[in-house]
């Protein structure tokens, strides 16, 4: 039994679902679009404010689709009206981020900085306060994309384990080793 699955879709104010023949599936709200094609076996059904995904039988491939379609279906509408937000956090001495025209620009200790160009749907903005390490916030209502493009940029300088250096996600707790000590 999915208890994923059987839990129904609660329709917020200001959101439209349309589901057309194909098990296409659009939502619209006040954040934006999208849209989702749903397996045909999954059967979705609007009814008083709710959007119910049922599936047909009780095989390993239908209990499976049924609470992947429902989390995908329930994070579109969760998108299109809050949206989804990821910080990270530069840490270094000399490490730093701003925005420029849109395009993120990181000085990671590298000889060279770093541009990064994000992708339609996502904003990015660095929030540098004195005595504080840099910040950059991710934005956008695409929860998967959010989440790739703050793995790509987390990917340009992970952080290390010895001084902790690099960037991480704000509520990422990073475990610390011992370094090497002075031979007696």
């Amino acid at each position: 039994m999915s208890r994923i699955g059987n839990l129904p879709i609660p329709v917020p104010e200001g959101v439209t679902i349309d589901v057309s023949g194909g098990n296409d599936v659009s939502v619209k709200g006040p954040k934006g679009e999208m849209g989702l094609r749903v397996d045909p076996d999954i059967s979705l059904e609007l009814k008083d404010g709710t959007l119910v995904v049922s599936r047909p039988t009780e095989q390993k491939r239908h209990r499976a689709m049924h609470g992947l379609y429902r989390s995908l279906i329930n994070n579109l509408v969760v998108g299109v009206t809050e949206g989804y937000k990821k910080e990270l956090e530069v840490i270094g001495v000399g490490y730093k981020a701003e925005v420029n025209n849109g395009v993120l620009e990181l000085a990671l200790g590298y000889s060279h900085p770093i541009y990064f160009l994000p992708p339609d749907g996502i904003s990015i903005a660095a929030v540098s306060e004195r005595g504080k390490n840099p910040q950059v916030v991710i934005e956008g209502i695409d929860k998967q994309l959010v989440g790739q493009v703050a793995a790509k940029i987390r990917g340009l300088r992970p952080p290390e384990p010895y001084k902790g250096k690099g960037i991480r996600y704000s509520d990422e707790y990073v475990r610390r080793k011992a370094g090497k000590t002075a031979a007696r």
